[in-house]
């Protein structure tokens, strides 16, 4: 890929806010909501929460159900998939929304708990990891998740042509067409897993990795317990 994985957001985003909700469910045959499910079970006692590359708000609205006493703030970089997420989420009175650049973070906030999920591949982990500390609680914790290129070699193939059938499918969503054709090349060279492993260690914080569904997602927790 000429291109680097931050330049694929508006490529891929720009015009598919309207989409989205359906398409993130469908195409991973409904894992979407499993894995976030298995975010919020990860998340302990957090009186406040950020949710970083929030999209619609998939996932805020689901912390704002789960933690209605806790202060949540959603952040996104895509202004069109902001405003859909704002417009769904009018029923949250402990939800607000923020127009950042996740790699530009300034919020004059501290945070119990930083959650994303699908941010890990488009960002550089030391910019992100630094920026997620400077908003982090002491012994908070920062959970992150994305798509990983699956292991084994079956599950490979299945992978392969399961998304060679949503390239084609493409065809008949213009919208998403970039998005299903280059999305599996920057999955299959993002090795996110253990670059923000990596740099979660350099910086004194215990890390628990939890892969899902035959490798083709994963959870990164990342806990700071070295409080000074």
């Amino acid at each position: 890929m000429s291109l680097s994985p931050k330049e694929f957001v508006p490529i891929f985003f720009d015009n598919t806010s309207q989409t989205y909700d359906k398409v993130a469910y469908w195409s991973t045959f409904g894992k979407d909501n499993l894995w976030k499910n298995e975010i919020i079970k990860k998340i302990q006692n957090a009186d406040s929460i950020l949710d970083l590359a929030c999209g619609t708000g998939i996932l805020t609205r689901r912390l704002a159900t789960c933690f209605p006493r806790s202060k949540i703030v959603a952040v996104d970089i895509t202004k069109n998939y902001l405003e859909i997420a704002e417009k769904n989420s009018t029923s949250f009175s402990n939800v607000s929304f923020v127009h950042q650049d996740a790699e530009k973070l300034a919020l004059d906030k501290k945070f119990d708990c930083i959650c994303s999920s699908y941010i890990p591949k488009y960002c550089d982990p030391e910019i992100l990891v630094k920026n997620c500390m400077n908003h982090l609680n002491p012994a908070g914790q920062i959970i992150l998740h994305d798509f990983t290129y699956p292991k084994n070699y079956l599950i490979q193939k299945i992978w392969n042509l399961y998304f060679i059938l949503l390239n084609f499918i493409g065809i008949f969503i213009p919208s998403w067409k970039e998005a299903f054709f280059n999305l599996p090349k920057l999955i299959k060279t993002s090795n996110w897993f253990d670059s923000y492993k990596k740099e979660f260690e350099k910086n004194n914080f215990d890390v628990v990795l939890q892969n899902l569904t035959w490798h083709t997602s994963a959870i990164l927790v990342a806990t700071k317990t070295n409080c000074n």
